[in-house]
C-alpha cells in the first residue's frame, strides 16, 4: 500500500510535528499540571523587563489575544499572575509573574528543558 500523498506535503508534516512536540512538553511536565500555552504565557511575562499587558503578551508569546484572556484567567486562578492598574493609566491592567509563579517556573524549568 502506497502513503497518501498528503504525507509529505509541509501542511502536514508541521502539524505533525506539533502534535509530537506537545505530546513530549505534556509527558515530561505531566506532574506539573501547565499547558505549552501556559508555560509560553509564564515564560514570556518572566522575560518581559517591563509592565506588560495582556495583548502585548499574548503577541509576544505568539497567541490570539482571546486564547491568552481565557489562559491568563486559568492562571491567575492558580496563583501564578496577578493584573494590577498601571499606576500611569487607570485604564490599563499590567500583568505581574507573582512569587508563587516563580516559584513554578524554577520547579518546571529543568522539565521543560528535558522536553
Amino acid at each position: 500500500m502506497t502513503e497518501p500523498e498528503f504525507s509529505g506535503m509541509p501542511g502536514h508534516l508541521i502539524r505533525r510535528a506539533h502534535q509530537l512536540a506537545v505530546a513530549e512538553f505534556m509527558e515530561a511536565t505531566r506532574a506539573h499540571d501547565v499547558t505549552p500555552v501556559q508555560y509560553a504565557l509564564l515564560a514570556a511575562l518572566a522575560q518581559s523587563p517591563e509592565d506588560v499587558d495582556q495583548v502585548t503578551l499574548a503577541q509576544r508569546a505568539a497567541l490570539d489575544t482571546s486564547t491568552a484572556a481565557s489562559t491568563l484567567d486559568r492562571m491567575e486562578a492558580k496563583g501564578w499572575i496577578e493584573r494590577r492598574a498601571d499606576p500611569n493609566d487607570k485604564r490599563r491592567r499590567v500583568l505581574h509573574i507573582t512569587r508563587v509563579g516563580s516559584g513554578f517556573m524554577k520547579r518546571v524549568d529543568k522539565d521543560v528543558s528535558a522536553a
